[in-house]
């Protein structure tokens, strides 16, 4: 240790004679957590960085990687694994394989007919196109399938549930219609799909089918490939019905734990996040018979879709048999793991990853992202070549098995939770990239880190910052004048809040590591998502065409990895993490004043008779039940709490404003930057939330019923939906008690920062 400190402390004085020529920068200017001597010298290092990926190389990573399928246990993806390995170590890092052995089923048959009132074989294939020269590598593609479903062989009549969520159900309750003994099929969307079998079987469902509906995601949108980008009729979304949003991510045989060789592994029938009842995805293709024999109520206008068929509910003489089997195997995933060593700060880690795995080919889904990750890698190993050095340590993680379920990525970090826990900053990552505008989401704590890269990154088709562009999307979707003016007059946009369904949820939920998750979209569609033509045909005609967005993204990530890595004080803003607990606090509020007004406004029709009124005898529905109003919660606790945090985030502002401009004892800034990346796991609860441990943190977390889509204040929001209010109200103090521990860490670290200024005077 001793001889490494004296190796960082001489590379320090080489460094700081390099830059004495930069030019100076004023306060107004300093990057968030930056000296103006340490601002101005990362803005040289990035000026090189941005210059340096590289479009074309990303096209020819492309190619090799979607070459051939590389699903989980596949030959091509330990080939991809061991070609990754090859290339991080000729970019100068430390890099090794991991390796986990995870349950990941594959199908063994599979059988979908509808046996009455007519005959009709469901294809359940994805027929090659000949200008597409991967898309009839058919012995190395998984079929259609959804992973994690049960084995099952089941007949009964099928009723259509529209997009298979809680709300559908009631409305089918109004209907008459009970899919108790049925098998379902759902569209695509609204949900994550491993939702839809779940609440199929919370009614009584045996089956559930999936279908893509061409009103989404086929020729309503756009022209289908191989003409336009969207999906075929006989093209089919694969993907995992993983139960995870009820219980957890990763390997079903280890939960929170890493699914190592000589790991303590559950019975398969102990696991907790198996789908509940057997799934299939099908295509519009095959949907569309199956639809077209229902009868029973026509479905509500909202349910129908664009197939030319009458769109009903059912149950009817439509019957289906669905039988489908699987190999329920160990199977191993290749985890690739760089490392670039810090010489400052090495101790604390930036952690940055996207996952290689796909489900085929998968060039836009994970390729596109991989291709940037690895631009990246090598821009930061150029740079290290021309005297460049991180203060913090910085791992790059290329991750296998994300698609069955974010199995390398979780199992990594179980296994690793103890280092991360006391070593890690933030986790930044992507998952995929497309054309158009940055979409960003992640830890609140990040926000102005995030703005302030995305204010030094040019878009390549607006020729205006990738941050104002994102700005004027903003103001152009926002929902009315006061939603607009909110944007106009706030100095940074917000993050979305974190949900699930890729890499970063083992991190954020379950560890309290500040996340993010980043890239460009909007301006293609995505219609072969999880499907044979997600390939490098596709990608190159109909997205990113030219590679300048991966170009945009390797910028936008390697920039925000650089100033994590290289900033004096770690750059977190704690006062939009107020922001963002105080809109939180006021959504969950008016859900509660909704829910009462709702239930009010119900129960006078019910009185009142209007329900009877407006029935029409010949589609009679039936009636909601009178319910209780919901009582009042005390919002008290979070309201103070909420306070508290606001003012300790302006105390921080004013305190790191001040340490940037004095002379900071390293040794005591290092001790402070030790503590200060501990901040986001005071937003964590032990206990984790009602009915799933696994999810620990107070703010952010997958929905139970969105999967994908966040629920922020999890605990409180969800109790208020599904109308536990007694649990609601015992979960305030929990989410408050979060919030005023992170107020009084703040509030704490300002006064360190001011103690460390005013020593550096």
């Amino acid at each position: 240790m001793r001889r490494l400190l004296a190796v960082v402390l001489m590379f320090g004085i080489c460094s700081a004679q390099t830059w004495a020529q930069a030019p100076a920068t004023t306060t107004s200017e300093l990057l968030l957590g930056f000296t103006a001597q340490s601002t101005a010298q990362e803005r040289q290092w990035e000026d090189k960085f941005k210059n340096i990926p590289d479009p074309k190389l990303m096209r020819e990573y492309m190619q090799h990687l979607s070459a051939r399928p590389h699903h989980v246990g596949s030959p091509y993806d330990k080939e991809n694994a061991e070609w990754i390995l090859a290339k991080m170590q000729s970019f100068g890092w430390d890099a090794k394989i991991e390796q986990f052995d995870v349950l990941f089923p594959t199908p063994k048959s599979r059988l979908l007919e509808m046996t009455s009132p007519t005959h009709y074989t469901a294809k359940l294939e994805e027929p090659a196109v000949a200008v597409d020269p991967t898309s009839n590598q058919k012995n190395e593609q998984l079929p259609t399938y959804n992973a994690y479903s049960p084995d099952g062989d089941v007949t009964a009549p099928l009723v259509f549930v529209n997009y298979g969520v809680p709300a559908d159900y009631e409305e089918l309750e109004r209907l008459g219609v009970s899919v108790k003994g049925a098998i379902v099929i759902a569209k695509y969307g609204h949900s994550w799909r491993g939702v839809k079998p779940r609440v199929a079987w919370e009614h009584g469902a045996i089956g559930c089918l999936i279908y893509s509906e061409p009103a989404d995601d086929g020729y309503s949108p756009e022209r289908t490939f191989p003409e336009g980008p969207m999906r075929p009729p006989q093209g089919v979304q694969r993907g995992s019905v993983m139960d995870f949003p009820h219980a957890y991510p990763g390997d079903p045989l280890t939960p929170g734990i890493g699914a190592t060789k000589d790991a303590k592994r559950l019975d398969i029938k102990d696991a907790k996040n198996l789908a509940p009842i057997p799934t299939l995805p099908i295509s519009y293709g095959d949907a569309q018979p199956l639809l077209a024999a229902l009868t029973g109520p026509v479905a509500p206008e909202s349910w129908r879709g664009t197939l030319p068929i009458t769109y009903h509910v059912g149950p009817g003489a439509a019957k289906v048999h669905l039988a489908v089997s699987f190999d329920w195997k160990l199977r191993p995933v290749y985890d690739v793991i760089s490392r670039m060593q810090g010489t400052g700060e090495g101790e604390e880690w930036i952690v940055r990853g996207n996952h290689h795995d796909a489900w085929v080919n998968g060039a836009a889904d994970p390729v596109s992202g991989q291709v940037a990750l690895l631009e990246e890698a090598r821009a930061l190993g150029e740079l290290r070549k021309q005297g460049w050095q991180p203060k913090r340590t910085i791992i790059y993680c290329s991750w296998d098995g994300e698609e069955p379920m974010l199995l390398g990525s979780t199992e990594w970090a179980e296994d690793h939770a103890d280092e991360l826990q006391q070593h890690a900053v933030a986790y930044i990552n992507t998952d995929g990239n497309g054309r158009g505008v940055l979409a960003a989401e992640g830890s609140h704590a990040l926000e102005s880190l995030v703005n302030g890269v995305a204010r030094d990154v040019q878009d390549p088709e607006a020729n205006i910052s990738v941050w104002k562009r994102a700005e004027a999307e903003r103001i152009h979707s926002a929902k009315d004048a006061e939603a607009r003016a909110a944007i106009r007059n706030r100095t940074d946009w917000k993050l979305f809040p974190l949900g699930s369904g890729t890499d970063y949820t083992v991190f954020v939920d379950h560890l309290g590591i500040a996340s993010l998750n980043l890239g460009y979209y909007g301006e293609d569609r995505e219609g072969i998502y999880h499907s044979i033509y997600d390939d490098f045909y596709w990608y190159t005609h109909f997205s990113d065409t030219d590679f300048v967005y991966g170009k945009a993204l390797a910028q936008t990530i390697g920039m925000t990895v650089m100033r994590l890595a290289d900033a004096d004080v770690i750059p977190y803003r704690f006062s939009s993490l107020s922001d963002a607990v105080n809109d939180y606090l006021k959504e969950v509020q008016e859900l509660l004043k909704h829910k009462q007004e709702q239930v009010k406004e119900q129960n006078r029709e019910l009185q009142d008779g209007v329900y009877r009124a407006i029935n029409d005898p010949r589609r009679p529905e039936v009636a909601p039940k009178q319910e209780s109003v919901p009582p009042f919660i005390n919002f008290a606790p979070l309201q103070n709490a909420a306070d508290a945090l606001a003012k300790s985030g302006e105390h921080y502002n004013k305190a790191l404003n001040a340490a940037m401009s004095a002379n900071l004892d390293q040794a005591k800034l290092t001790a402070l930057n030790d503590k200060l990346l501990t901040a986001e796991r005071l937003l964590l609860d032990p206990a984790g939330l009602p009915t799933r441990p696994y999810y620990k943190h107070m703010l952010y977390a997958p929905g139970l019923y969105t999967g994908y889509g966040p629920k922020t204040m999890s605990g409180v929001r969800e109790s208020i939906e599904l109308k536990d209010y007694k649990l609601a109200e015992s979960e305030v103090p929990r989410v408050a008690k979060a919030v005023n521990d992170e107020a009084a860490f703040v509030e704490q670290m300002a006064t360190e920062l001011e103690q460390l200024a005013g020593a550096g005077k």
